[in-house]
């Protein structure tokens, strides 16, 4: 009989999601250190690059200068209060942020979208796991993180049904401890999970 761990259920989670049609990616590899970075620093919450190519993917009418300052919003929610920078994204991920340019000579305003809601496949879907996150100078790594188009949306801590000590109740207070020391993470967070398998 095989021994249930808190790995072993990590990894039956991934595979249910790559059967979903996310692409499975051991975040450690993509680190500013590793095989295939996509991140400058551990700070660094969002995998940019992929945010940058779903952007121009998605808003193809829109200049690329546009597209760079949407952007650069939603890198610069910044406030002391973690459920105000939440609010301030998921109100420019579901109502699109405003940007403005010249198009033949006028100024013309238009929308940036992060996430194609009407072409769901036109979007790109990363399951991470061991995700390290640093913020003043505390190093957190969370089970699982759910990107969609480079943006951190969903955050799950796992723990061992065959443990006593690891409840439900303690993935709870771990995901709180996670609000606390690593809320940039948090900006981004429409879903958190947490389960004892």
């Amino acid at each position: 009989m095989t021994r249930i761990t808190e790995h072993s259920i990590e990894d039956f989670a991934i595979k249910l999601l790559e059967h979903l049609g996310f692409e499975y990616i051991y975040a450690p590899s993509i680190a500013h250190d590793g095989e295939n970075p996509e991140r400058s620093s551990y700070e660094e919450i969002l995998l940019t690059h992929r945010t940058a190519e779903a952007v121009r993917r998605i808003n193809p009418t829109v200049p690329p200068a546009a597209q760079e300052e949407a952007i650069k919003e939603i890198q610069r929610i910044h406030s002391p209060e973690l459920l105000t920078n939440n609010e301030s994204f998921h109100r420019l991920l579901t109502e699109g942020i405003k940007v403005s340019y010249q198009k033949d000579g006028q100024q013309r305003g238009d929308l940036v979208w992060l996430i194609d809601f009407n072409t769901p496949v036109n979007n790109d879907f990363i399951v991470a796991n061991q995700f390290t996150v640093v913020e003043d100078g505390v190093n957190k790594r969370p089970d699982v993180i759910l990107f969609v188009n480079g943006l951190p949306l969903v955050v799950i801590e796992l723990k061992n049904a065959a443990d006593e000590n690891a409840t439900i109740k303690s993935a709870f207070r771990q995901i709180e401890t996670y609000k606390t020391v690593i809320p940039s993470l948090f900006t981004y967070n429409a879903f958190t999970i947490i389960s004892d398998g």
